[in-house]
């Protein structure tokens, strides 16, 4: 399954969901992760929403500090 689109969620999660993302780009999402894109986009979020390859490549160029 696809999750929302990345630029309506990825500016509005918290630094650590960010992190959990970074450090496992390729992994399910963690509940906390897809609770908070739930919370942002109004989409339910599971375990087999993943990130497409655009999405990572996407976030690979978000190099805002996330500290």
């Amino acid at each position: 399954m696809t999750l929302p689109d990345i630029h309506t969620w990825w500016p509005k999660l918290s630094i650590e969901a960010k992190h959990a993302i970074r450090e496992h780009p390729d992994a399910t999402l963690s509940s906390e992760v897809q609770r908070e894109i739930a919370r942002v986009t109004g989409h339910e979020v599971s375990d087999a929403d993943r990130l497409s390859q655009q999405d990572i490549d996407f976030i690979a160029t978000q190099q805002e500090p996330v500290d």
